[in-house]
């Protein structure tokens, strides 16, 4: 645990994304002068009959009755209120000293292209404000949605906030689930969209092939060998050649898909994930090299910073780029986007707008999330 200022009031950030492997909780601190003091974080698993109703309705799959639905929405929200409450016991923090905690959710639909477009995040956000007697700030994603964006990703914005410089353009690279980019100009510019999908099959071809929630260090890819003609059909994907603005999930990237792919070729489960791992890799350097091909540092967060074979597989598709743990520049890769949705409650109660018309596509600057009062 880092020492907090007891000047300066906390903020707790929710955040369970693509993978649904768990509920990341930071708590945070944000100085006057600038930046993000990390005082602790935790993950919290999801109980499997949970996580599995959380991937199945990511896929698509319809649920099984409204009543199911709701009943899922609020045992969702009270999970995310158990791990702000845990953490903060594990801490010793009491709750007063929390302004506000920044709930993600979880995402069961995202549909920034239908009309009207939408994006679905449950996990009752009055069941946590009740259970942990802080003001909750939620439903980030909606309002930009509202106006004409794809409600995502929203991270660049807090990006742009820590890590941009004036001496270097950088690329923030999250491998979460889904993987995506903030391009941030040295002139404080800043684009970012998603790129394709990174953890969100790794890990599920992994469960299915050895029982493994994800695969450690990138060892199963390793073992086995790219094909390139799998690669191929793979990469011609159009979702690929769309442009700017665009975010995506698992209702566009599933094992379904990669099957479809696969037709009746008798490809080794080795290969197969050998072959996915490259995919992300591609997709990520291709995207850099169009839209920030003189990038010279990337600073990488969420789970795949932990696959060695997968950022080797980057750097060697980047090879005029250094490649960094956002840990280097004082951002737990683990925790960043727990924080960034601390911040983003931050930002909304201090009346300013979290999202950027350049990143998703919206009419202009909003304020997102709808606050819950303690």
């Amino acid at each position: 645990m880092t020492q907090c200022d007891p000047q300066l009031p906390l903020f707790l950030g929710l955040m369970s994304g693509t993978s649904a492997d768990g509920i990341d909780a930071a708590l945070v601190q944000f100085p006057e002068h600038g930046g993000c003091r990390f005082v602790q974080g935790q993950t919290y698993a999801w109980d499997a009959p949970t996580r599995q109703a959380l991937i199945a309705l990511g896929q698509g799959r319809e649920p099984e009755s409204l009543d199911a639905l709701g009943q899922l929405d609020a045992r969702v929200g009270i999970a995310f209120a158990h791990a702000a409450n845990q953490l903060l016991d594990e801490a010793g923090v009491p709750r007063t000293q929390v302004q506000a905690i920044g709930s993600h959710g979880q995402t069961i639909r995202h549909r920034p292209s239908a009309e009207p477009a939408f994006t679905w995040q449950i996990g009752d956000a009055n069941r946590i404000a009740e259970l942990t007697g802080i003001t909750t700030v939620a439903d980030f994603r909606r309002r930009d949605v509202a106006a004409g964006g794809h409600g995502a990703p929203l991270m660049p914005a807090f990006h742009l906030a820590m890590l941009g410089s004036a001496d270097e353009d950088r690329a923030v690279l999250n491998l979460g689930g889904i993987a995506n980019l903030s391009l941030i100009g040295r002139d404080g510019s800043l684009r970012g969209f998603d790129t394709g999908p990174a953890n969100a099959l790794l890990d599920g071809w992994c469960q299915r092939h050895l029982g493994h929630a994800f695969d450690a260090d990138g060892a199963f890819a390793a073992s086995g060998q790219v094909n390139e003609a799998l690669l191929a059909r793979l990469l011609a994907e159009p979702w690929f050649a769309l442009p700017p603005p665009k975010s995506t999930g698992r209702e566009q990237f599933h094992l379904e898909w990669v099957e479809a792919q696969l037709g009746t070729d008798m490809i080794a489960p080795a290969d197969v994930q050998a072959t996915l791992l490259e995919l992300t890799a591609a997709t990520v350097a291709n995207a850099l090299l169009l839209h920030l091909p003189e990038v010279r540092r990337v600073l990488a967060c969420g789970g795949g910073v932990r696959n060695r074979q997968l950022l080797q597989r980057l750097q060697s598709r980047l090879p005029g780029a250094l490649i960094d743990s956002s840990a280097v520049h004082g951002l737990d890769p683990d925790y960043m986007e727990a924080m960034g949705f601390a911040w983003l409650a931050h930002e909304t109660l201090a009346g300013r707008p979290g999202n950027l018309p350049s990143v998703s596509g919206a009419r202009g600057l909003r304020i997102l999330g709808a606050i819950h009062l303690a």
